[in-house]
C-alpha cells in the first residue's frame, strides 16, 4: 500500500477544516464549518478569519469577478443550523451575501463543493439531506455568479460531494458519499451535459438500457468519498473518509491508486484536496477531526483552475 510522505502540518486547531484553496500569495483559504467562517492560513501557519458566513459552509472556489464563493451546507451533520445555500464572499471586505437558496421553488438541501468553469458559472453539488431514519436524494446544479440563474442538471443522486472538471473541461465529474462511487458526464455547452440513461435496475424495467459508461469508478470495502480535484494530467484525485488518503483516479477509470495517509496522524476522515505552489506540485490535505491543514509534494502538477486570485 503507497502512503503519502514528508506531510507537513501547515496549520492546527481548525474548527473542521474544509474546501482549501491554494491562493498565489502562497496562503491557502478554506472554511472552518464548526466556526462558520472562511478563514485564511498564510505561510506560517497562522489563521485569520476573511469572512463570517454563518452555519456550516463547506466548500469554496474563487469567482471570476476575484470573490470567494461558498456552498454553504448550513451546518456540520447531523447538526445542521440554517438553510442550505450558495454565497458570495468579498476577500476584502468580508462582506458575504446569499446568492442561491432555493432552485424552481425547491430549497436547497445541503450544498457541498463547487467549481467554475472556463466560462465563469459555477457547477455545485447538494448531499441531500438526512435525518438517520430518512434521506432526501441530492443533486448537480449549474448557476451564475451574479445570482440570476440557477438550474439543477442532475438528479437524484446519492449524497453528491465532490465535484471537478477535466481540463479541457469537457468531463465533469462528481463523488457520492456513502456509495464510493465517482461519476463522470460530458459537458456539450456551459451548464448542459450530454443526456443519459440512469444507472438503475428501473431504468432496465422500463425497457431503455442504462448508460454504464457514466461509472468512472467505484470502490470495494468500506470507504466513502468527498471532495475531490483533478490534476493536470486529468487524474481525478478523491479524498477518501474511513480508509483516510487520497484515491487517484485515472481519467479513464482504469486505474485506481489509493494513498494512504500515515496512521500515526490519527485522522479517520481526509475531506479535500487542492493544488498550489508556483509549479502547482504541493498539495494540501484538509485533516477534519483533527483540525489540521497538511501539505506535501505531489508526483504532478494539480490542475490549474478557471479563476485564482
Amino acid at each position: 500500500m503507497a502512503v503519502l510522505e514528508d506531510l507537513e502540518v501547515v496549520a492546527e486547531g481548525l474548527a473542521y477544516p474544509e474546501g482549501p484553496v491554494a491562493m498565489d500569495d502562497g496562503s491557502v483559504l478554506l472554511v472552518e464549518i464548526r466556526r462558520g467562517t472562511l478563514s485564511r492560513v498564510d505561510p506560517d501557519g497562522s489563521v485569520e478569519v476573511v469572512a463570517e458566513c454563518g452555519d456550516g459552509p463547506d466548500g469554496a472556489a474563487i469567482g471570476p469577478d476575484g470573490a470567494c464563493y461558498l456552498a454553504n451546507g448550513g451546518g456540520l451533520w447531523p447538526n445542521r443550523t440554517g438553510p442550505g445555500r450558495i454565497q458570495r464572499a468579498d476577500l476584502v471586505t468580508g462582506r458575504v451575501e446569499d446568492l442561491y437558496a432555493s432552485c424552481a421553488g425547491r430549497p436547497l438541501h445541503a450544498p457541498n463543493d463547487l467549481v467554475f468553469d472556463a466560462a465563469g458559472g459555477m457547477w455545485f453539488t447538494d448531499t441531500g439531506h438526512g435525518d438517520g431514519r430518512t434521506m432526501d436524494f441530492g443533486s448537480v446544479f449549474y448557476a451564475l455568479p451574479d445570482g440570476s440563474s440557477i438550474t439543477e442538471v442532475i438528479t437524484p443522486t446519492t449524497q453528491a460531494n465532490g465535484i471537478g472538471l477535466s481540463p479541457d473541461g469537457a468531463v465533469l465529474y462528481y463523488s457520492e458519499t456513502q456509495l464510493a462511487r465517482v461519476h463522470r458526464r460530458t459537458v456539450v455547452a456551459p451548464g448542459r451535459l450530454a443526456p443519459i440513461e440512469p444507472i438503475s435496475s428501473g431504468t432496465i424495467v422500463l425497457g431503455r438500457v442504462p448508460t454504464f459508461d457514466s461509472l468512472l469508478v467505484g470502490l470495494p470495502g468500506y470507504a466513502e468519498l468527498d471532495s475531490l480535484a483533478v490534476d493536470s494530467a486529468g487524474n481525478v484525485c478523491v479524498a477518501t473518509l474511513l480508509d483516510p488518503g487520497i484515491t487517484v483516479i485515472s481519467p479513464d477509470g482504469a486505474s485506481v491508486e489509493h494513498l494512504a495517509l500515515p496512521a500515526d496522524l490519527g485522522e479517520a476522515l481526509v475531506t479535500n484536496i487542492c493544488f498550489g505552489g508556483p509549479d502547482l506540485r504541493t498539495a494540501y490535505l484538509t485533516l477534519s477531526t483533527t483540525g489540521r491543514l497538511v501539505a506535501c509534494r505531489w508526483p504532478r502538477p494539480g490542475l490549474q483552475l478557471a479563476f485564482r486570485a
